[in-house]
């Protein structure tokens, strides 16, 4: 018998834990809260 497929997010924010709404683009599993607050560190711009 084989183990029991899992669904669902397994990880969260590596930052603060959420599992809603993960941007997983560049390996960075951050929410989508946590990456506004520190994409100006990482490099990213805001346009308009």
């Amino acid at each position: 018998m084989k183990p029991k497929k899992e669904f669902g997010r397994t990880e969260g924010c590596s930052r603060c834990g959420r599992k809603r709404g993960i941007i997983r683009r560049y390996g960075m599993h951050l929410c989508r809260q946590c990456f506004r607050e520190i994409a100006p560190q990482l490099g990213f711009k805001k346009y308009s």
